[in-house]
């Protein structure tokens, strides 16, 4: 008698692959973080939450505003909403290293954020997406943030 879970493993190697190539998986996740920093530089909140999950995470750990250095957490919903249209700013990052694995992903990649065409700050973007229904959306983004010790960053992003 055959096993469910054997049965299952050769019903899938014998049906045609639906999953995408690498090379399309990394295009899209890439494709969802130019587009949260399109939302970034519009300052537009609505189309921000377009491309995460509202309940998703956004941790910046650095210096806070009051000078001591730890975490500051909140999700994507309440950042949104304090985004003011034409306000935004510009990120950009360079070099990421892109790991996909089905349906989950991560982004890894050093950035620079710029107001006014002046350099604000910089460090290094941790991106986790989940793509569902075909369609990838940030679930969480951690980065660190500092002011010193940037480089200009050029190519991938906004």
């Amino acid at each position: 008698m055959i096993s469910v879970a054997l049965l299952t493993l050769v019903l899938q190697a014998a049906s045609p692959s639906t999953a995408n190539s690498p090379a399309t998986d990394q295009a899209g996740v890439l494709a969802t973080i130019d587009a949260v920093f399109a939302a970034l530089e519009a300052g537009d909140g609505a189309a921000l939450l377009d491309h995460v999950y509202a309940e998703g995470r956004l941790t910046a750990v650095g210096v806070r505003r009051d000078g001591s250095v730890g975490a500051r957490r909140e999700s994507f919903a309440e950042y949104s909403a304090r985004l003011k249209l034409g306000q935004g700013f510009t990120e950009r990052i360079t070099d990421p290293v892109i790991a996909v694995d089905a349906d989950i992903a991560t982004v890894w990649a050093p950035f620079t954020v710029t107001r006014g065409g002046k350099l604000a700050n910089c460090g290094v973007d941790h991106f986790d997406l989940v793509r569902e229904g075909g369609v990838w959306k940030v679930m969480n983004l951690t980065f660190s943030s500092r002011t010193s010790n940037c480089l200009p960053a050029s190519g991938q992003g906004g």
